[in-house]
């Protein structure tokens, strides 16, 4: 841990423990004498720490603060960019959980993510009228529906589904073995061994219409089987890939693409002009298309020529909507 906090870890065990003996500070905080010493050198001479040595306990204690002396006050802690949008995050999902699905146990979860916020420089109000996380086109989902999914998922037992494809405008039933939740996109997916298609799938749990719970084991997929084939191309959707795109992004988009990470393993290079060329894998070009789209000019498809095909006569469609 750095120096600020080792010096709030300090301040903790201090007001826990009353009276703490070297030996519990060097142990806690992993630092040698030397820099302890320095440690509460700089707390009692930079901080206005009251920290004194008592001999009778054997440790060290907070004593009396001189009136006329400066106020004690540790240096303010902040967050990270990746951690205020964790906290934020888990602080909204909770508060949007329809009730019933946790019940008793989502106010005490809220209280310590109050508390977490509070520990920095501001307190969990001022934070979150100053920072807003904001969620695009999250579809609502049944509570009932997502408790018996994620029962089922927990119990490791299969599950009877109506799943209503959007694609087509048709429902069928399915039986299915659930292996875990994804939120991706402000949306929830359940990866799971469809016993219908015989093989692995994602479905959108706002698109199962009904399901119930049956007496069955659910068949086990290893972590390893399910992120070669649901997590090796571009896109929840995504089998196992097969091809390669590669985009050409204009000068002018290129600042911002070429910061973006689209898939883990991607491959980006900066043209001599500016423009940026990202090759991506995919197997199911569905979400891939829809991204690409949304680049409109900016974007030019070189590979492969089914989907440079595909983009091109989804964007000819697009125009004669708007006439010549």
């Amino acid at each position: 841990m750095d120096r600020t906090e080792r010096f709030y870890r300090i301040d903790q065990l201090m007001a826990e423990y009353k009276v703490v003996p070297l030996g519990t500070f060097l142990s806690e905080l992993g630092i040698s004498r030397a820099t302890f010493k320095r440690d509460l050198e700089y707390l009692r001479d930079r901080l206005n720490a009251p920290i004194e040595w008592d001999r009778d306990a054997g440790g060290y204690r907070f004593g009396k603060a001189d009136i006329l002396a400066p106020k004690y006050e540790l240096p303010g802690l902040w967050f990270n960019a990746s951690e205020i949008h964790a906290l934020l995050t888990m602080q909204q999902l909770l508060a949007n959980l329809q009730p019933g699905l946790l019940g008793p146990h989502i106010q005490p979860l809220q209280s310590r993510l109050n508390q977490l916020l509070d520990s920095g420089d501001h307190s969990a109000e001022e934070v979150q009228q100053r920072i807003k996380i904001l969620h695009a086109a999250a579809r609502s989902v049944t509570s009932d529906n997502f408790e018996l999914v994620s029962h089922a998922l927990l119990k490791r037992q299969r599950l009877q589904i109506t799943h209503y494809s959007r694609s087509n405008d048709q429902q069928t039933e399915r039986e299915i073995s659930p292996q875990r939740l994804v939120y991706y996109r402000d949306n929830w997916y359940l990866d799971a061994w469809c016993h219908l298609r015989k093989g692995l799938r994602s479905f959108s749990v706002d698109t199962i219409r009904k399901a119930v719970m049956l007496e069955r084991a659910a068949k086990a997929v290893s972590n390893g089987q399910l992120d070669e084939t649901l997590g090796s191309g571009y896109g929840i959707f995504s089998g196992k890939a097969m091809y390669r795109a590669v985009l050409k992004f204009t000068p002018e988009r290129a600042r911002w693409v070429s910061q973006e990470q689209w898939h883990p393993k991607q491959k980006g290079q900066l043209e001599k002009d500016g423009a940026y060329v990202l090759e991506i894998p995919y197997s199911d070009d569905r979400e891939l298309v829809m991204d690409i789209l949304k680049y409109g000019p900016d974007v030019e498809v070189l590979a492969p020529d089914v989907l440079r095909e595909r983009v091109r006569k989804l964007l000819k469609a697009a125009c004669s909507r708007y006439g010549k």
